[in-house]
Formats: C-alpha cells, sequence, structure tokens
C-alpha cells in the first residue's frame, strides 16, 4: 500500500466559520486581494467585516470563468498585497489559487500551465491565499490545481503544483443557502462526479476510498434535499461536507473522463463547468462500466461499480448498473440539458474527442477507452 495525500495546511469547516477570517488575515498583514465572483453584492458582507477590523480591501472581480489574460491581470495586481483571498465559487477559487501563486514569479501563466504551456515549475513561494467557498461542488479550496482557460488554443488546462494550495480553507455552509436552483444542481453534481470518479480511478487508494465512500452517501442522501428545498440548513451542510471530501479525493487520487471531456467543452462551449460535467456523467458512467465488464474480469472495478450503485440507490442488492439509471434520473429531476443546448454540434464531436483523449483528467479513468468508446460517450451526450 503507497500513496500520497497531500492538502491545505489548515481547514476549517462548519456553519459560521467565516466569522474567524478577518483575524485569520491579520497573521499574513493588512493588504488583501479580494478575487471574488461576479457579484460585489454577494462579497459585501465580508468586505465589511474585513474592513470593519482594519484591513485593505482591494477587491478583483472574476465575471466568468478564469482565462489566462484574467489571470496576468490579476497576478500583477496581486503583487505587494499581503494575503488573496478566493471568495466565490469553483472560477473564483482556481482563480486566486493561480493569482497568488503567479504574483511572486516571473513570465507568463502558459509558461506553467500543462498540456496547452510549457509546464515548468513555480519557483517563488506564492502569496498567502485563504480560500472560502460559496458553493458546494468543486472541492476547489482544497486542490492543488487550478483550472485556466486559454482563449487562443480554445480549451481549459491547468495550472498544477503544490504551490497552487491554498493556506485556509474556511468551508461555511451558510453561504450556499441563496444559490439558484441550477447551480445548486449544477454544482452538487459536479461533487458527486468527484467523489465517483476518484474511487474509480487507477490511482485510487485506501486512504481516498474512506473520503470518497463517504461524500458519495452523503451527496446521494442531499442533492434532491438542497435543490427542492433551499434552505434545509442540515442538508447543505452535507452537501458542503461531501464537496470537501470531493476535493481531497480528487486531488491525491485523480479524476477521469467526465472530467476529460469537461477540459476540451469548457474551451469550446460557454457554459458552467457543472453542467457539462452533468451532462456527460451517466454517459461515461455507462461507458466505463460495460468497458470494465468486457476487459477487466479479474479486477475489483466491477466491485467499485457496484458499491457505488449500492451508496448511490440506498440498496444492498443494488449492481453497477443501477447507478447509471440513478445518476440519469437524477440529472432529469434535476433539469440537466444536454451538451447541443450549449451548442456543440455534432461535426465538432471528433475534435472534442481527439482534445478530451488528451486531457490530463483522462489519465486517471477507471481503465482506457477507445476512441469508438470515447465517441459514444460524446454522441450520447449530445
Amino acid at each position: 500500500m503507497q500513496f500520497e495525500f497531500a492538502t491545505v495546511p489548515r481547514l476549517v469547516f462548519g456553519s459560521g466559520s467565516a466569522s474567524m477570517l478577518p483575524a485569520a488575515v491579520r497573521e499574513y498583514g493588512s493588504n488583501v486581494l479580494l478575487v471574488r465572483g461576479s457579484s460585489a453584492a454577494r462579497a459585501a458582507g465580508l468586505v465589511e467585516s474585513l474592513r470593519a477590523e482594519g484591513l485593505y480591501v482591494t477587491e478583483f472581480a472574476i465575471e466568468e470563468e478564469p482565462t489566462v489574460p484574467v489571470i496576468r491581470d490579476g497576478a500583477r495586481r496581486a503583487k505587494g498585497q499581503d494575503c488573496v483571498i478566493g471568495f466565490g465559487g469553483g472560477s473564483a477559487m482556481d482563480s486566486a489559487k493561480a493569482i497568488a501563486a503567479l504574483a511572486p514569479n516571473s513570465g507568463e501563466p502558459l509558461d506553467y500551465m500543462e498540456v496547452v504551456g510549457k509546464g515548468k515549475t513555480l519557483k517563488s513561494k506564492p502569496v498567502p491565499c485563504i480560500a472560502v467557498p460559496t458553493t458546494a461542488g468543486t472541492g476547489a479550496e482544497v486542490t492543488r490545481n487550478a483550472v485556466i482557460g486559454s482563449p487562443e488554443h480554445g480549451v481549459k488546462a491547468s495550472l498544477r503544483g503544490s504551490y497552487l494550495l491554498a493556506r485556509l480553507a474556511i468551508v461555511d455552509p451558510d453561504f450556499t443557502t441563496n444559490l439558484p436552483a441550477e447551480i445548486t444542481a449544477y454544482t452538487g453534481l459536479d461533487a458527486l462526479t468527484q467523489l465517483v470518479e476518484p474511487y474509480t480511478s487507477c490511482r485510487a487508494n485506501a486512504f481516498t476510498d474512506n473520503l470518497c465512500l463517504d461524500g458519495m452517501e452523503r451527496a446521494a442522501n442531499s442533492i434532491r434535499s438542497v435543490f427542492h428545498q433551499p434552505q434545509n440548513k442540515p442538508a447543505r451542510e452535507s452537501i458542503s461536507y461531501a464537496s470537501l471530501l470531493s476535493g481531497l479525493a480528487l486531488s491525491n487520487a485523480g479524476l477521469g473522463a467526465v472530467h476529460g471531456f469537461a477540459a476540451p467543452l469548457g474551451g469550446m462551449l460557454k457554459a458552467h463547468h457543472g453542467a457539462l460535467c452533468a451532462a456527460v456523467l451517466p454517459h461515461a458512467l455507462r461507458v466505463n462500466i460495460r468497458a470494465a465488464r468486457q476487459r477487466l474480469t479479474d479486477s475489483d472495478l466491477m466491485a467499485r461499480y457496484g458499491r457505488v450503485a449500492q451508496l448511490l440507490t440506498g440498496k444492498d442488492n443494488a449492481e453497477p448498473d443501477d447507478a447509471v439509471s440513478w445518476v440519469s434520473d437524477l440529472c432529469q429531476e434535476l433539469g440537466i440539458q444536454p451538451l447541443r443546448s450549449y451548442g456543440l454540434r455534432k461535426e465538432q464531436i471528433s475534435a472534442l474527442v481527439e482534445q478530451a483523449s488528451r486531457a490530463s483528467s483522462m489519465k486517471a479513468n477507471a481503465l482506457p477507452l477507445f476512441p469508438d468508446e470515447l465517441t459514444e460517450i460524446a454522441e450520447r451526450a449530445l
């Protein structure tokens, strides 16, 4: 048994935990770059609490998902700051981590990005970063990568490494209670995907398995509740915890085909990352299970898919294919749209499959998939 586990040095979880943020920032200094989502109103209370403690706050808004030019600008703004706070969904988290990491380093973001960049190693220590998520889905507050869109390449790729870890993550489920229903659905399904994929990943290990098993059960039992009953605090807490577990798991065991497709799809389409993952999830699950049944009869992978099915359905006798049915029904109930609704065309599928096959997440998929299997996933998700 061999594995490595890396995460943030300090992690705080619980309702009301964001109240400790001003004191935490004080440990680094008084000048703060707040990297937030597009809504200034959503961050207003936090900004007020920081300024009331004598901290100097500069706001940097991420209007959509982060791109190379946005991160380049943010890194310039972070120079001379004592701390960077990421406040928002996955885009704000990833932006804050990337900005904090790149600010003290020379060169361009593409110098350090994988797949489309040079993949150089960051040398200088990052500006201290504190991650405060306001959605329950990406787990980005505890991951050691940041996903960034490269408009010139038409894809998303990652900055990756230990310098991308925040110094502190504060997960306060109270921030999620006023999310729109569709964001609750997208982010919840993203969290579920990030629990299923690491558990069935070819890099799975005993440590992350326990995180995934706990997280899948929590997500399965709470995702419908938070969608239909937005003010259900116990359910919000449960899905926030599942999201946190998903970030810990994916950062240490990898992902799979769903996120392998999400990377190029994010560059091709203007759509929420979680929506893209949700559109692909049942189809990737179906093809992975069939491929494992055909090619890996001597492995424990089918038993793992069986365990996924049992946790999702709540039935001890559930079989792997029951997981596909459960996820498909959930996606329909939550109003998940197919990829064509975001503008994907059939003639783009061959290019999508080619790019997805080279995505870093695809390398950790449960098993290698053939081109025709990847094509089937894309066509089913269309």
